[in-house]
């Protein structure tokens, strides 16, 4: 069966990409890209014959008619976007008409904003006995979230949160987390746009956010990461550490040993 591949860039750095993903890049006849948010610079490494094309100036039924009528053409097409796409990439819609059309589909994983901005500040987001769990999800805006997924009900777990798309609604997270029982002082890093040359990072608390990501200028292009596994001070603190690397632990590679 003919099929599309969907290849998810990574956040802006162009090394990013998988392995597997630049190969196919490289290889594709086609190039379909959200020019929007992927980095030129990953997109100059396509072959100088293949076909470029830019999707944010259309809608969906204009980039799906082209990826098909292509495919059918015998050529190899690439669909690239932004971070992982399974992560609010809006893929769904893409495959379901792809599917319609007869034509299959890979998906190529990418490296997600989230981790790239956890990367970015040194963090590791789940930490031994302060939070085990990591929520990926939006503060509800234009589109609607579905009624059991309202961030305040969320952030009842009190669990490290990562929010996209959430720049320009700062007084309804910090309302939802307050209303969730979130100290003021609890900790927050907003990364915008991570990886790129022009990447900021701006570390703060709750309390403090809104007027921060002002002063910031920040309204787009930013993931914020809150919760007490952003406290940049939480390495020191010896009472969280994981168990992997204690010697006195035990496990199916090494055997612990107890103090004499």
């Amino acid at each position: 069966m003919d099929k599309i591949y969907i290849i998810g860039a990574g956040p802006g750095d162009p090394d990013l990409i998988t392995v597997k993903g630049l190969r196919l890049l490289q290889e594709a006849d086609v190039v379909l890209y959200t020019d929007s948010l992927v980095n030129e610079d990953l997109i100059a490494k396509a072959k100088p014959e293949a076909e470029i094309l830019k999707s944010a100036g259309m809608d969906l039924k204009e980039m799906v008619d082209i990826m098909v009528d292509r495919v059918r053409q015998g050529k190899m097409v690439a669909r690239v976007h932004t971070g992982d796409p399974a992560v609010f990439g809006a893929i769904m819609e893409q495959i379901a008409l792809l599917k319609k059309a007869g034509v299959g589909y890979e998906v190529i994983p990418g490296v997600s904003s989230v981790f790239a901005s956890a990367a970015a500040i040194g963090a590791e987001l789940t930490i031994p006995e302060l939070t085990q769990t990591l929520i990926l999800t939006r503060a509800e805006g234009r589109t609607p979230v579905p009624e059991l997924e309202k961030l305040k009900d969320l952030a009842a777990h009190h669990c490290t949160l990562a929010l996209f798309l959430s720049a320009t609604l700062v007084k309804k997270v910090v309302g939802d987390l307050l209303e969730a029982g979130w100290s003021e002082d609890t900790p927050v890093a907003v990364v915008q746009r991570a990886t790129w040359p022009d990447q900021l990072i701006v570390r703060t608390t709750i309390a403090n956010l809104d007027q921060d990501m002002r002063a910031n200028g920040i309204r787009s292009h930013a993931m914020i990461l809150a919760g007490w596994a952003l406290d940049p001070d939480i390495h020191s603190n010896e009472e969280y550490r994981s168990k992997l690397y204690d010697k006195e632990f035990t496990h199916r590679f090494r055997r612990g040993v107890k103090p004499s």
